[in-house]
């Protein structure tokens, strides 16, 4: 357990990088509907799905609902949600693949979990909005090539990806199936998250030995060979998906088959001999070619990892072992840009390394307000989940970065009160 002053400084510190993330939003002052809950460029549309996921575990483990209204309005917004109410709006068709699906998807599946208002009695429940988008996903199964999987796009306009069977396509879906079979107990669920792991695993998505996530693979050979480039989040994705299903069945197997992907997980934390236990995006980041998107892409390895945790203690140190180190390193990477606080991309420098951007902040905000979620409820289930209507929202006296001295940073605040637990 934290003590009282820590969880205090550990709810300011996130206030703090909530509050400089959502700097990068500005749909919300567009007079066109298609940019509300929606970032401007360089951001696609999938990475504000994201976003809106970063900020529902923010008010989950800090009770702070200032960005609440903000998070409604983007997920039920039309051009957003669709006529469907599954995330698959044509306003987005020029750039929504099966993977982009899942971000805003699993934003809707943690509103569920958590029974988070969902105040318009026109729009289906947050629930039921996570069965449409696995529906969707579901229908879009292919056994044309490869035995089955999801391709990465899902338009043949967009042809970029029609023939590439993905790990966060497919893995995005798993944790979907995973989810929704522990909060419905639906069996049609459970069973295709074994098949969508079966699938991934025959295909060789998940390396048998290592337990690394490999990138994809492609049907113009029959997914005879796997792309082994490997990113963060679809490590994360399968470790959060098999954790939910260890604490839905029990079964020793999703329990090896989590711990095992936890461990695949380890190489991308310490770059360096002197770096140690701290994450870093493998596949970019030490040569310099991240993009905006990739900038993201440890958050969500951070966010599944916490998660997975509450699904399975025994997970636990590790977790906090890992992103401990990681939590330190990249609250001393937040002293940049003109506030004095922008995080930045390589938490293994020792300092700001030039680049802030919204991926920096989001990576940062979900490794650091992790440390609240055992402070937090569970995930419900069953009857547990309702619908609330209500949108009555008590205010919290969080930090306001607003009020502070510009000097004053994360670091700064971490190095004084040695917020972040060991």
């Amino acid at each position: 357990m934290l003590t009282d002053s820590k969880t205090d400084s550990i709810r300011n510190v996130a206030a703090t990088l909530a509050h400089d993330a959502m700097g990068y939003y500005k749909g919300n002052t567009s007079s066109n509907p298609v940019h509300v809950g929606d970032l401007q460029d360089p951001y696609y549309w999938w990475v504000a799905g994201a976003l809106w996921g970063s900020l529902l575990d923010y008010y989950h483990v800090t009770k702070d609902p200032s960005y609440n209204d903000v998070v409604i309005e983007a997920l039920l917004n039309p051009p957003n949600i669709g006529s469907n109410f599954d995330y698959v709006p044509p306003e987005h068709a020029g750039e929504e693949g099966n993977d982009d699906l899942y971000f805003w998807g699993s934003a809707a599946m943690s509103a569920a979990e958590r029974n988070f208002p969902q105040p318009r009695e026109s729009s289906p429940s947050w629930l039921e909005i996570s069965a449409n988008v696995f529906d969707s996903l579901h229908s879009r199964w292919n056994t044309t090539n490869c035995g089955g999987g999801l391709t990465w796009q899902i338009y043949p306009s967009n042809p970029n990806g029609m023939n590439y069977r993905n790990s966060i396509s497919n893995g995005g879906f798993f944790q979907m199936a995973s989810r929704l079979a522990r909060a419905t107990g639906e069996s049609k669920y459970l069973g295709w998250a074994e098949k969508i792991w079966d699938w991934s695993w025959e295909m060789g998505l998940i390396d048998h030995e290592t337990y690394h996530v490999w990138d994809g693979t492609d049907s113009a050979n029959n997914c005879s060979d796997v792309n082994k480039i490997s990113y963060t989040y679809t490590s994360g994705v399968y470790l959060y998906g098999a954790a939910v299903l260890a604490d839905h069945t029990g079964e020793e197997r999703w329990i090896e088959r989590a711990t095992r992907l936890l461990e695949g997980a380890e190489w991308f934390f310490g770059p360096y001999p002197n770096s140690t236990d701290i994450m870093y995006e493998g596949a970019c980041e030490t040569i310099n070619r991240c993009n905006a998107d990739m900038e993201t892409h440890k958050a969500y390895l951070a966010r599944n990892m916490w998660h997975s945790t509450v699904m399975l203690p025994s997970l636990r140190p590790k977790v906090e072992r890992l992103l401990g180190a990681s939590a330190k390193a990249a609250a001393q990477t937040c002293t940049g840009g003109e506030s004095g606080r922008a995080c930045g991309m390589k938490w293994y420098v020792g300092g700001f390394d030039g680049r802030a951007g919204l991926g920096p902040q989001m990576t940062a905000l979900e490794t650091i307000q992790g440390f609240l979620l055992h402070e937090a409820e569970p995930p419900f289930k069953g009857d547990q989940i309702k619908v609330v209507r209500d949108v009555n929202w008590k205010p919290v006296d969080p930090y306001r970065p607003d009020q502070l001295a510009k000097k004053e940073t994360a670091r700064s605040r971490v190095e004084a009160q040695g917020t972040l637990p060991r």
